[in-house]
Order: C-alpha cells, then structure tokens, then sequence
C-alpha cells in the first residue's frame, strides 16, 4: 500500500472568522495542503508560527493588536517561516502588502472586496499555486543571507555563455541612443530591486525599465516606494513618452511595455495575458533589443516560471548583456536558471553584485556622461 503523499502544513492568520473558515475549506480539499492553525490577529500568529512550525502562513495585515506587518517581521527576525499576503488591492492595501515583501514575505495575493467571492475558481487556482510554491521555498532570516553563499567551495557553478563583446554597435542618424537596461523579475522581485535601485544615482547614463508581474495597482505604489530609496528618477511609464536616460520606468500592471524604433514607450492591454503573463517581459525585452541592440543590458531576476528566457536570447543575439541572479540569493530560482539553461546568460550574479556589473557595462558603452544629458 503507497504512503500517502505529506501535505504542506498551513497556518492561517485573518481577523475574520468567515475568511478564515472559507481559506480553511479551499486549503483542505487540496491534496498538498492540511490547515493546522487559526490565528485571529498578529500576536496569535507569532504565537502559533513558533509552535505549530507550518511549512506556510497566509497573513492578513489588517488586523487588531498586532498587525500583519508587524507579526511578519517578527516571524521573519525570530522564526522565519514563507509567508503569503492575503491583502486588499487598495491603494492602503497595495502600501503595505510592498512593505511586507520588503520584510521578507514570499508572495501576495489580493483578496476580494467581498468575502463571498473568494469561491471563485479563478481566485481560488492562483491562491492554491502560490501557497504550494511558498511552502517550498527555504526562508532564512531576514538580513542574514550570506552574499557569498553562491558558488561555495567544492559547488559546481552553473555553466554560461561565453560574455559577449560589449563594444556598441553603430547608430545610424546624428542622435546617440541611450542604453537601456531592463531589470524583469516575478515572485520575490519587489524586494530584490528595492535592494539593487539605491544604487542608480541621479547622473546615471541610462534609461531602466522594471518589469514585474504586479497587478496596476501595486505597480503605481511600487514607483511611489521606489521613491523612497533612490535619487533617480523613478516613475510609471507614460505611452508615448520618449525614453530618456537617468529615468527608472515601471511598467504598469495591467500592460504589455514596448519601446518602438523611435524611442517611444507603447504600452498595450488588449492581449491580455501572453503566455500566461501580464505584463510580459520577453515582449519588453524583445523590443528593447530591436531598438538598443548592443546598448541594451537585461537583468533576469527571481520569479517563477520562463517568462524572460526568449527576450534575454534576443538581447543577446543583439550584442547586449545579460545578467541573471544566482539561486543562492534568490526567491524562487526559475526565470533566472531558464535563461541560463537556454545559453541567453553572459554572468550569472549575486544580488549584491548585479548593479556593479550594470554600471560597468553602461560606462564602458557611453564612456564620460555627455553634457547636457537630461
């Protein structure tokens, strides 16, 4: 007779007693999840977290006494365990479902401005997907990831392409086009990026582009944060704005970013989902390298999934660089180690060292920041 399968243990913290019950109900009729636990507010949660030790917690943020972000950060100091947010989309919501993933929460999901519809299948199929995924991810506490793990004494480091020839190609016309860089990442990108973007300085000579799978609007409150933290310029793409250096763009949630061969940034929605994504980042990518070529860097970043695999091989094949996090320092090591796999990967880095290999490959492109570069 099989052994049955271990199923993920889950705690559930909320402070209503209906969301509760309705998460508990979708969680058990799953074959790889068994709710151990109820906590109604933080204090429970921290409680329970230590003594219950689950494979994975949803957290509510609005609750009484302790609050989610701050029981997040004290399992992430203590006792840390994969958190997903279970939060409202608001604009107060969206803030502190970032500031969560800052203090080391795996993922979020936005929950229903009516409890009745959290039935939904849809709803239901990606709560179910993140909540495996997250109890699988080994957590460390926060701040206590060694930038140095990767590539150990004695680890096999991952085979790369050859590192391209970084020399610019020619640009017709009399105007010089600005390298672009596109950072792209999924699950544990906002976290990542809020540790690589204080480093662009205001004279940086050239144009970023974030791509995440975000919703619309934890996008916007993402440019607002990312504000906070940098002195470069940092906002939401514009369609039909000009892409201009020293400017962090953040692509909209609910849009596909492409940059036309002037310049322009084009955003569309009426795809839809491409390849399961929205925004996608290969359509990004794939654009950047028509327009940038060989000025064009791509960073490939923590995310689940291949999304970014063909636009880093299309950087490439353009002259271009791409840089792809190492697993050690990654949330979730699938878009990286795609790319990786299919040779698009000129270096593969820790977090700690992606903006250092950026800044050398910008510089060595555009050489002394030209006068008068806005």
């Amino acid at each position: 007779m099989a052994t049955p399968a271990k199923k993920f243990r889950v705690l559930i913290v909320d402070d209503s007693l209906f969301m509760r019950k309705a998460l508990e109900k979708i969680f058990n009729e799953d074959e790889q999840l068994q709710v151990v636990g109820h906590a109604r507010d933080g204090r429970e949660a921290v409680f329970l977290a230590e003594s219950l030790k689950p494979d994975v917690i949803t957290m509510d943020l609005n609750m009484p006494h302790v609050d989610g972000l701050q029981a997040t950060a004290e399992i992430m100091r203590a006792n840390p365990r994969p958190i997903v947010i279970v939060s409202s989309d608001s604009k107060d919501g969206a803030a502190s479902t970032l500031r969560a993933l800052e203090l080391g929460a795996i993922d979020f999901i936005g929950k229903p401005s009516s409890g009745i519809d959290l039935d939904m299948q849809s709803l239901n199929e990606d709560l179910l997907r993140k909540v495996r995924m997250a109890a699988k991810v080994r957590v460390v506490r926060t701040a206590a990831r060694n930038p140095n793990a990767a590539h150990s004494a004695g680890e096999p480091r991952v085979p790369v392409a050859p590192l391209a020839d970084s020399r610019p190609a020619a640009i017709s016309g009399s105007v010089q086009k600005p390298p672009v860089v596109v950072l792209a990442a999924s699950t544990g990108g906002p976290a990542t990026i809020m540790r690589i973007a204080p480093s662009f300085t205001p004279d940086f000579p050239a144009a970023i582009i974030l791509v995440l799978h975000m919703p619309s609007a934890f996008t916007k409150q993402y440019a607002l944060q990312l504000v906070e933290v940098t002195d470069i310029r940092v906002k939401e793409a514009e369609a039909n704005e000009f892409l201009e250096p020293r400017t962090i763009y953040i692509c909209p949630g609910d849009k596909h970013l492409q940059i036309s061969s002037s310049g322009r940034i084009q955003l569309d929605c009426s795809r839809g989902r491409v390849n399961g994504y929205l925004p996608n980042i290969d359509i990004t990518l794939e654009s950047v390298a028509a327009f940038a070529g060989s000025s064009s860097v791509a960073g490939i970043l923590t995310g689940m999934g291949s999304d970014g695999t063909n636009g880093a091989k299309a950087i490439r094949q353009a002259g271009g660089l791409v840089l792809a996090q190492d697993e050690a320092s990654c949330v979730i090591f699938g878009m990286p180690a795609e790319a990786i796999k299919a040779g698009a990967v000129n270096q593969v880095l820790p977090v700690e060292e992606i903006y250092s290999a950026i800044e050398r490959q910008v510089v060595g492109l555009v050489g002394p920041i030209p006068a008068g570069v806005r």
